[in-house]
């Protein structure tokens, strides 16, 4: 049910009235797929990292409330059934605060059930308006990721001279299980793979729950894509002694100025690229991106049971640390955006000046046409990749 469409893996399987999750936990050994009911199935879903990924987030919990608002015998007014939803996803945002994508679903949809509201006959009329409108949400995200993926080969093949096959590396897991399908950094390697561009996509560990070694390098074995497994702490010697082109990985918060929020690691992982010479690509849909954060310093970050450190399988299997010992576990860090190369949205790829440190967001977003992948900006400041 969502273990593959064609080619591609799925996390999400739903038909109206019914939800599945594919429990993320016990992949590569185990596919196990859990039934989500309501709204609280879905926040112990999201919370527990059942279900991961921003864009995964945001679907998944939207869908969630679908689930249980098919089977709900409500008698109220519309104003009633817009308040009631209202609430509910301000619930489902409380599960993980980090990643913009879910908060930014859940406005859209709260002030279309709203708006709905003022107009409807009935109660009925205002839950088939979220029906849709979440339903709509899941072919959105496919076809955004599939703009990021074009829009990022295309850059990272516009860079490369030697005319040879590229060597990338990526971190955490931005592929079709966290997204609905395709995914964003990965959708990049995918994209790359398929123009028969790309050598080797190397993929982090991740620690400490390991989306890396258990996820992205499930989906490049599914895919069929060349593909290495390092270490986390290994990264700084891949990029000294190997020929890596790029590395490129997603994102669950980008500030106006593009600072960016993304799974542990991230940041180091810019830094050694910046000593090495290496791109650092960030590739993400613009509901990543946040303008009300002037810079990343104002981003919540997420920590953790200290348990996804003090034992195995992220926290699921034995102790392996000496008892009493201290843990800080923070899920994500900021990279600096003047560590980033470029910003990869479906928009198409907003760079950063080399006189400046940082991106000018918010203008890439006002010449971008609004809900289409074609823009016209100033050749200057962004790349228009799909003018032509």
């Amino acid at each position: 049910m969502a273990v593959a469409d064609g080619h591609l893996l799925h996390a999400i399987g739903y038909v109206r009235g019914s939800l599945c999750l594919l429990d993320q936990r016990k992949l590569p050994l185990e596919t196990v797929y859990l039934e989500i009911r309501n709204t609280v199935d879905g926040w112990n879903a999201i919370r527990e990292m059942v279900v991961r990924g921003a864009p995964a987030i945001a679907i998944a919990a939207a869908l969630s409330l679908a689930v249980e608002l098919f089977h709900l015998n409500f008698d109220g007014t519309p104003a009633n059934a817009a308040t009631f939803i209202v609430k509910k996803l301000e619930y489902l945002v409380s599960s993980r605060p980090t990643a913009v994508n879910l908060a930014d679903a859940a406005t859209k949809l709260q002030n279309l059930v709203l708006k709905t509201s003022e107009t409807a006959s009935g109660a009925d009329v205002v839950f088939q308006a979220y029906f849709d409108a979440v339903e709509d949400m899941i072919a959105d995200d496919v076809r955004t990721n599939m703009a990021i993926g074009f829009h990022g080969a295309k850059i990272i093949k516009s860079q490369m001279n030697d005319g040879k096959r590229i060597c990338v590396l990526t971190h955490c897991n931005t592929g079709s299980l966290a997204t609905a399908g395709y995914g964003t950094a990965l959708g990049v390697i995918r994209a790359l793979h398929a123009d028969e561009t790309l050598e080797i996509a190397y993929c982090t560990e991740t620690r400490p729950f390991n989306q890396g070694s258990r996820l992205t390098a499930f989906e490049l074995v599914h895919d069929k894509i060349p593909a290495t497994l390092i270490a986390d702490s290994a990264a700084a010697a891949l990029m000294k002694t190997r020929r890596i082109g790029a590395v490129i990985v997603g994102a669950d918060r980008i500030a106006s100025n593009g600072d960016t929020a993304n799974k542990i690691g991230t940041y180091s992982l810019a830094l050694c690229a910046l000593h090495h010479g290496v791109p650092f690509y960030v590739a993400a849909p613009i509901t990543s991106i946040d303008l009300s954060l002037p810079s990343g310093d104002q981003i919540i970050i997420e920590e953790r049971s200290p348990k996804e450190l003090l034992c195995a399988d992220g926290g699921l299997g034995k102790q392996v640390a000496a008892s009493g010992i201290g843990v800080w576990n923070p899920a994500f860090d900021v990279t600096p955006a003047n560590l980033i190369t470029a910003i990869i949205t479906e928009k198409g790829v907003v760079e950063r000046l080399r006189s400046v440190s940082d991106f000018d967001i918010k203008g890439f977003l006002q010449h971008a046409t609004n809900g289409s992948i074609d823009f016209c900006a100033p050749p200057s400041t962004y790349s228009d990749d799909l003018r032509s």
